[in-house]
Order: structure tokens, then C-alpha cells, then sequence
């Protein structure tokens, strides 16, 4: 996978940096929510939870939709909030490997990257039969 735009990505994984922020998209991926819907189901004051809507609005993970005087917010990108908190949630198991692995794996690379230049004779050759 080749990532193109890494200060983009770097702002999106910012906004899934925040323990309140993943329990706001856990609790919205069961539905729009209000702020004092909000505040009912999590361990944080109204205001935090806005400040950390805001965050999460600038990411385009989330927006509102205006019912009166509330803002009853939503996810709008639904699909990517559960792939990123699925894999948070996974349980991989911790790789360790020792400094003879890494150096054997170093070398490895650096054998497949290098490729043979070829010798003035070869180029000699190429040139003679043009």
C-alpha cells in the first residue's frame, strides 16, 4: 500500500488518538446521537464532548444534522470508523525478534535490492549491435 498523502493520515489518525473520541464513534456507529445523548452514555461533561465532536467533524469522521436547537451528530464515513476500530480491537500477538533475525533480514533486502551493473563489455557489445 503506497500512502499519498501522509499529512491527511496523519490527521485522521490523530482524531482516533483520544480514548473519549473512540468511545463517541463506538457509541454513533449504533446511531445519530446529541450531545445530551451523549453525555448520558459516556464519563465526560457536555462540554468535553463537544470539544472532542469538533475533532472529530475537522477529520470528516463525523457531522450534524440542526433538529431545532440540538445538533444531532452522525458518522460520515461509517466504513472506515468500523474497519479502524475493528482493527484496534484485534489481539495480534507481540513479534519479538532477535538482532541476528533483523541482521539476517537487513542483509537479505540489501541483497535483493542491488542489482548487477553490467560490465563495459556488455556495454560495448549492446553498442556494436545498433
Amino acid at each position: 500500500m503506497v500512502l499519498h498523502d501522509s499529512s491527511s493520515a496523519s490527521e485522521l489518525l490523530k482524531a482516533f488518538s483520544h480514548p473519549t473520541r473512540l468511545a463517541i464513534l463506538q457509541e454513533l456507529l449504533t446511531g445519530p446521537k446529541c450531545v445530551t445523548d451523549m453525555e448520558e452514555l459516556l464519563p465526560a461533561r457536555q462540554a468535553n464532548i463537544s470539544q472532542h465532536l469538533a475533532v472529530l467533524r475537522h477529520a470528516k469522521l463525523v457531522d450534524y444534522a440542526q433538529d431545532g436547537s440540538l445538533r444531532c451528530y452522525y458518522l460520515c464515513r461509517p466504513n472506515l470508523v468500523e474497519d479502524m476500530l475493528a482493527l484496534v480491537g484485534r489481539n495480534d500477538p507481540v513479534v519479538k525478534r532477535s538482532a541476528e533475525e533483523i541482521q539476517r533480514d537487513k542483509q537479505r533486502l540489501a541483497k535483493a535490492l542491488v542489482k548487477p551493473k553490467p560490465s563495459v563489455k556488455t556495454d560495448r557489445r549492446r553498442l556494436a549491435k545498433r
